[in-house]
């Protein structure tokens, strides 16, 4: 009896103890929240739920409609096939095949309004209901074979003479994205943008937010970088468009403002236009500013952030129009801000921005205003998903609106985790985000993971990853190190700026300092410490691996840059590479980066074990650069291993690739820690 017991007892332990801790099964399982609308009462909000079935790799989708003050939610049936996209004060909009419908009583009934709108993306009705704008793709120019030649159906060829010739995953077709003006009465149609090589939305994360009526309906704003070929691929200057329906014509309205200007939003009553902005071209990872426009006449301008030290995400309106809220990151959060909008733009003072949120945790961009004042925002941290909460704008208090994983996340052990502060090899304070597994023991020796971040300048703040998910290291008994090296915004603009031109200088030290700090620890083990990363943090793990001087046991690199000159030559957003490397590798004086930063030049020093995962359809750091270091590592007799995916880009989107990258990446872990 005993001898049939005890198996049993260790497997039903076993299986507790499975259930106990974050799985790659179980992240790919939980429900991903999204806001969708507050309500123009600000009584209600509209947010709906995503959730995958890994084993079929299909997701449903749910919406609901919740009471703000209450808390009360109700799922919100829609009849079958019909997709709301806007709310305002004409009702609700919604499409089913090609026909556009609208009801006047939130959703019970559908009055179908025009017929043609299938195929069409990024639709966005008028204020005043007359007219949809939305976009379309328009050959303009001709690069497929079978355009080229139409009595060669089969051919496959494809014909450039210019730049741009591919973007982050797909192959340019001489297709390009272009707004269209329809009236709802008759149908009559114009394209805005017509013969030009331009896109917009911007490609390849814009969309309807890049496309936005005037409020008296009589004009398009839209978003779109006027160049083409080796001038879109050196330049990041983006311009807001306005387009006068009556006379057809177009005013720049950040001519002169020569980086990144994106997210135009008319204030509540109208009256003022605010966006971002960046002020250098080429500078992808600039300082993001916030400018506000009088739209009375004058179009006089004002940056509202010039003086703060930080960099704005993204914002909202107060339901006044004299506030406007934003989130940035700041010392590895990224919390709420507001700033007040002056009545006269020209006043010489600005009103300074306060911080309006403080704790452990992410805030996401408002969706919009409650009736009583509250902000509603997306919240998360390294232990928690997206969830809804409503904001106190006074003293930044909140309380959650939404629970879809507070079931999940009560079943489970969660992580500690510590912002420490340490020295940098130059003599400067470093926030380092240190994670701990469930039921942390001091008294145990820890394998730890030292992660290198991305970017090389987005933020490392209490996000929450579908892939570089700190909680299920941590599950699987790893502390985890993530430094907020060089480079990091929230830690002032020169901290993040100083990492151009300098990829494997300050940034690898810090990274060193890091881990030597942390080791120090005695529940820290030694001998099995291991670097991870990808794209710049890819690049780090591939520099580290030929200076680290024997700490690491194991890397694991995701899409990192193993040879800048190859890079260089094979990469499509040439602004980026300009700016950080210093320019192409021919340029006399050769670009020290080159020299000093290319980790192909330090593969002789390689002797650690290193796993390389390459995506197919990655043309930001395209595949020859995880086949090079591949090969390297192998002629070099180290133990390595290629992971390819052929259909992910830069990041890993299908859920049985993200479940097999998460089963390789342990096992890994466990073969060489």
């Amino acid at each position: 009896m005993k001898r049939v017991l005890i198996p049993l007892l260790l497997l039903c332990s076993n299986a507790i103890f499975a259930q106990s801790v974050m799985t790659p099964e179980l992240l790919w399982s939980l429900k991903r929240v999204g806001i969708q609308d507050v309500s123009r009462d600000g009584k209600t909000i509209y947010y709906s739920t995503k959730q995958y079935d890994w084993k079929t790799e299909k997701s449903t989708s749910q919406q609901y409609v919740l009471d703000i003050a209450t808390g009360k939610k109700e799922d919100l049936v829609l009849p079958e096939k019909k997709s709301v996209i806007q709310r305002d004060k004409n009702g609700w909009y919604a499409i089913e095949g090609k026909v556009l419908y609208i009801s006047k009583d939130k959703g019970k009934t559908w009055k179908g309004i025009y017929d043609g709108v299938e195929g069409l993306e990024n639709i966005v009705i008028s204020p005043d209901g007359k007219s949809i704008a939305y976009s379309k793709d328009v050959l303009v120019k001709k690069m497929l074979g079978t355009d080229i030649y139409s009595d060669l159906p089969g051919t496959t060829m494809q014909a450039y003479t210019d730049l741009n010739y591919r973007h982050w995953d797909t192959w340019e077709d001489g297709k390009f994205s272009h707004v269209f003006i329809t009236a709802l009465s008759d149908g009559s149609t114009k394209d805005i943008m017509e013969g030009t090589p331009y896109d917009c939305p911007q490609k390849p994360f814009g969309g309807e937010e890049d496309i936005v009526w005037t409020p008296d309906s009589k004009g398009l704003l839209y978003v779109t970088k006027k160049k083409f070929g080796k001038e879109y691929a050196v330049s990041t200057n983006t311009d807001i468009y306005h387009y006068d329906i009556a006379t057809g014509n177009t005013i720049n309205l950040t001519a002169g403002m020569m980086g990144f200007d994106t997210n135009p939003v008319f204030s509540p009553d109208g009256q003022r236009l605010a966006w971002t902005s960046m002020r250098r071209d080429g500078y992808e990872a600039d300082k993001n500013d916030l400018y506000v426009m009088d739209w009375d006449g004058n179009g006089y301008k004002r940056n509202m952030t010039g003086a703060w030290d930080e960099t704005v995400s993204g914002f909202s309106w107060d339901n006044s129009g004299r506030y406007i809220y934003f989130n940035a990151p700041t010392k590895g959060t990224v919390q709420l801000f507001e700033i007040a909008i002056p009545q006269n733009l020209m006043n010489k003072m600005l009103p300074a921005v306060r911080q309006v949120t403080n704790g452990v945790f992410d805030i996401g961009t408002p969706a919009g205003q409650a009736a009583g004042g509250e902000l509603i925002v997306d919240r998360k941290d390294m232990n928690h998903a997206p969830e809804v909460y409503a904001v106190n704008p006074k003293d930044g208090s909140m309380r959650a609106l939404t629970h879809e994983n507070d079931a999940t996340y009560g079943s489970i052990g969660l992580s500690k985790t510590e912002l420490r502060m340490i020295t940098t090899g130059s003599g400067e304070q470093m926030g380092v985000w240190v994670i701990y597994p469930p039921n942390f023991n001091p008294m145990k020796k820890y394998p730890t993971l030292l992660y290198c971040q991305g970017g090389p300048q987005s933020a490392l703040s209490q996000f929450y990853s579908y892939r570089w998910n700190f909680q299920l290291m941590a599950a699987n008994g790893y502390i985890v190190v993530a430094p907020n090296r060089h480079g990091m915004p929230g830690w002032g603009t020169q901290w993040n700026e100083s990492i151009s031109k300098d990829w494997g200088g300050k940034p690898m030290q810090d990274y060193l300092a890091a881990i030597d700090e942390i080791s120090k620890e005695p529940y820290v083990d030694k001998d099995r410490l291991g670097c991870v990363g990808a794209s710049y943090g890819g690049y780090s793990v591939f520099m580290l691996a030929g200076m680290h001087n024997n700490r690491f046991k194991s890397f694991i690199a995701h899409d990192g840059l193993f040879d800048l000159k190859s890079w260089y030559g094979t990469t499509e957003e040439l602004w980026f590479a300009n700016f950080d490397m210093g320019g192409a590798y021919w340029e006399t004086p050769k670009p020290e980066s080159y020299k000093k930063f290319d980790p192909s030049k330090f593969v002789d020093k390689w002797n650690t074990p290193i796993m390389i995962i390459q995506g197919g359809l990655d043309f930001r750091v395209g595949i020859e650069q995880g086949l090079e270091a591949f090969q390297a590592a192998q002629l070099r007799g180290i133990k390595s291993k290629l992971l390819y995916f052929p259909n992910e880009n830069h990041w890993i989107l299908h859920a049985h690739n993200g479940i097999a990258w998460h089963r390789e990446f342990f096992k890994w872990l466990d073969e060489t820690l």
